[in-house]
């Protein structure tokens, strides 16, 4: 799955609710914190890591989802 930005970062939490992964920040939170979200292969436990184009957030759930992020740039 690919998420498209048209700023220059995104926060982690804000990530996982734009792609529709979280319907809530606070569903996002607890993933997070639960250790189910990788950020370029590392587990990340901040929901309000920077997100820049190219960086590849996976949420372990079932089944498992890679999210890349790109930028639009005009």
């Amino acid at each position: 799955m690919e998420v498209t930005i048209n700023t220059e970062y995104i926060t982690l939490s804000a990530l996982l609710k734009l792609s529709g992964i979280a319907k809530t920040g606070g569903e996002a939170k607890i993933m997070v914190q639960d250790g189910r979200v990788k950020v370029n292969g590392e587990t990340e436990t901040r929901r309000g890591r920077k997100l820049y184009e190219g960086d590849r957030v996976e949420v372990l759930q079932n089944p498992p989802v890679t999210i890349l992020v790109k930028r639009d740039v005009y």
